[in-house]
């Protein structure tokens, strides 16, 4: 049986892809191919870093205040850092930074009102 290896993209229509393309570039240091994508270089992960995959309810919250039907998680290197840097370009924090077990986490709204989550894998010793 053939297997998915890894995540290919993340493709989404907005009402300016440019710009928000530039402010994630700009904000949090995207690097871009062309107008309005780019790509992450594998060879830069850490020990625990993986990407999920996750099936929500249709009736879940998870992804509010957002109205989309999906969320993004990012890896970061500091959860706490990254949103202040974000408040401080337009971003909008959404809830409180949350410490799990297998990481830390935080949520904001960029600035055409997707929901990104931000994660910090605990690196196992």
């Amino acid at each position: 049986m053939q297997k998915v290896r890894a995540v290919g993209g993340l493709f989404f229509k907005c009402q300016e892809p440019e710009k928000l393309a530039a402010w994630y570039r700009d904000v949090l240091g995207f690097e871009l191919e062309a107008p309005f994508c780019g790509s992450f270089d594998p060879s830069k992960a850490r020990p625990g870093d993986k990407a999920v995959w996750g099936a929500f309810s249709a009736d879940t919250t998870y992804f509010e205040p957002s109205q989309q039907d999906f969320m993004f998680n990012f890896i970061v290197d500091d959860v706490e850092a990254m949103i202040k840097q974000i408040e401080a370009n337009g971003g909008q924090r959404s809830g409180e930074v949350v410490v799990e077990d297998y990481g830390t986490f935080g949520w904001f709204l960029d600035p055409e009102g997707f929901k990104v989550e931000l994660w910090s894998p605990t690196v196992a010793d």
